[in-house]
């Protein structure tokens, strides 16, 4: 178990050469307590780690990665963190291709309403995992949606004030390298010329989206940790995910 009473400070996010998007989501608020540095990470794809990279990663003392993508995503774009003793978690999210979602030309508010309601199992199932193992680091292909969204409901339901959970979720758009996105949107557009998601679900992260998910959930369950309860979470789960998470001011 790693050391869960370090002193919260200002973020700093780790180097770990290649990665995509990868940050510690300590030192959030949350009420009068905020989230421990050291406990849980969040990142994209970790395909293009060199060996200092997967070094790096390694110092970070992972005990736990979970990876959220599809079966031909991992096949794609494999995981370089040969050498690094750690368990990895296997919860695709999405049901259905991610290039059905840019076919279809959905909006980011439709996709992250379908993950929550299509893919609950597995969102309780990653929460489950982050109490599992610590530190944990969980990830998909960019860290932007099927990241974003887990994470925001497991930092939602353990407390973190909501504009802070909706400020971590928008710092994607700022992490992701413009050349990256360039190349991508071009590749994209080549496919789908007549899309008007194309660019959202690709490259952006806006803070009313997730603002909207989250006013949704509230809506529809009451909290975050009520979505989670009625999807097979326990109340002591719950205790334990905001003793894990948290700490005191």
């Amino acid at each position: 178990m790693t050391d869960l009473s370090a002193a919260a400070g200002p973020p700093v996010d780790p180097v770990v050469p290649g990665a995509v998007n990868l940050r510690d989501v300590g030192g959030l608020p949350a009420g009068a307590a905020m989230t421990r540095h050291g406990v849980l990470y969040r990142s994209g794809n970790l395909a293009r780690l060199d060996p200092h990279g997967t070094r790096a990663l390694g110092e970070l003392g992972l005990r736990r990665i979970i990876d959220l993508r599809a079966d031909d995503e991992v096949r794609y774009e494999p995981s370089r963190i040969d050498g690094i003793e750690v368990v990895t978690q296997r919860v695709p999210l999405f049901l259905g291709s991610v290039e059905s979602f840019f076919r279809d030309d959905i909006s980011l508010d439709e996709m992250y309403r379908r993950l929550i309601e299509d893919s609950s199992a597995g969102v309780v199932e990653v929460v489950r995992g982050i109490l599992a193992d610590q530190p944990v680091l969980v990830h998909c292909t960019v860290g932007k949606d099927r990241t974003g969204v887990t994470v925001a409901l497991a930092l939602a339901a353990a407390g973190v004030d909501a504009e802070a959970v909706v400020g971590d979720y928008a710092r994607t758009e700022a992490l992701l390298p413009q050349a990256r996105n360039r190349r991508i949107v071009e590749l994209l557009r080549s496919m789908h010329p007549e899309a008007v998601h194309l660019e959202d679900l690709a490259t952006r992260s806006p803070a009313p989206v997730m603002r909207a998910l989250l006013d949704g959930v509230v809506t529809s369950y009451g909290s975050a940790a009520d979505y989670l309860r009625a999807h097979g979470l326990t109340d002591d789960e719950l205790a334990e995910l905001r003793r894990v998470l948290l700490r005191d001011a």
